[in-house]
């Protein structure tokens, strides 16, 4: 059985990535409060997994995440895009008008902003995450109020489903990343056909030495399907790079890599792995 560390509970996002991610597999969840505790959780103990959001198409990357990554030691081993809906949850009977109060994390509440301006005079209120507003209502069986979340949490906490698909924009998705530890990854991921890496790396404060890197990689065929830069702390206007890559040659990728580490400083492979497909 896979011991796999997630944020959150039962029922919760992250939940559910996990156990599509490994489907067909028998898993164990560990609850984390934290992304911190995730990799506390990796790194106490090496057989230990993790699945980690990492960005979501409409509030975008978790900044914290990909430096926790780093930071920690672990080594990313696969992807997985969850299509996010999010419905509204109630104690069994509610009707739309008994609702009073409507608890959930701040950017669910946000994505479902349209929908919640239909319900007239009904405060809202941020909780730390949507399944737990969910297991908040049902363990204090709190009449008026609502979550929203996932229709799973939905279901494991006994509320009822008031209306479902309530997220304003339909192509929400969520890209999660499974990390271990780097031993623990190397047995995971042996066989695996890899066609996309993370990197990290800083660069000289020079001209055009962002520049020189993204045409040394467009040479080698590389597609960049993500770069996103971090303030490093304590070296004022020094940046880190955080870069995806997607290749059909693992060759020249490794070309690729050879050919800018001379003009990087720092350069990390996160992980070498196959492309995530995208849930329905």
């Amino acid at each position: 059985m896979k011991r796999v560390a997630i944020q959150g509970i039962n029922g919760s996002y992250h939940d559910t990535a996990a156990r599509n991610y490994f489907e067909g597999e028998e898993i164990e969840i560990v609850g984390c409060n934290t992304f911190r505790d995730v990799i506390k959780a990796i790194r106490d103990d090496a057989l230990t997994l993790g699945l980690m959001a990492i960005e979501n198409t409409i509030a975008g990357s978790l900044l914290q995440n990909h430096e926790l990554i780093r930071q920690g030691g672990c080594y990313i081993i696969g992807e997985y895009k969850l299509r996010i809906s999010h419905s509204l949850a109630a104690l069994p009977g509610t009707r739309l008008d008994d609702i009073r109060e409507v608890n959930s994390h701040p950017i669910a509440l946000m994505q479902c902003e349209e929908y919640l301006d239909t319900l007239r005079g009904v405060k809202r209120v941020e909780m730390e995450d949507t399944a737990m507003s969910a297991k908040w209502i049902a363990e204090n069986a709190l009449k008026g109020h609502a979550a929203v979340c996932g229709r799973a949490a939905a279901e494991i906490f006994g509320l009822e489903v008031i209306a479902d698909g309530i997220e304003t924009n339909k192509r929400n998705f969520t890209r999660f990343l499974a990390i271990a530890d780097q031993w623990t990854a190397e047995d995971m991921l042996r066989g695996v056909v890899r066609n996309k890496a993370s990197l990290v790396f800083s660069l000289p404060h020079t001209t055009g030495s962002l520049s020189k890197i993204l045409t040394i990689l467009s040479f080698y065929d590389m597609n960049l399907s993500k770069i996103q830069s971090l303030p490093i702390i304590g070296r004022e206007w020094e940046y880190l790079f955080y870069v995806d890559l997607t290749f059909t040659d693992y060759v020249r990728y490794k070309q690729a890599l050879d050919a800018i580490m001379p003009l990087t400083k720092d350069l990390k492979i996160l992980g070498e792995y196959a492309e995530g497909k995208q849930s329905c």
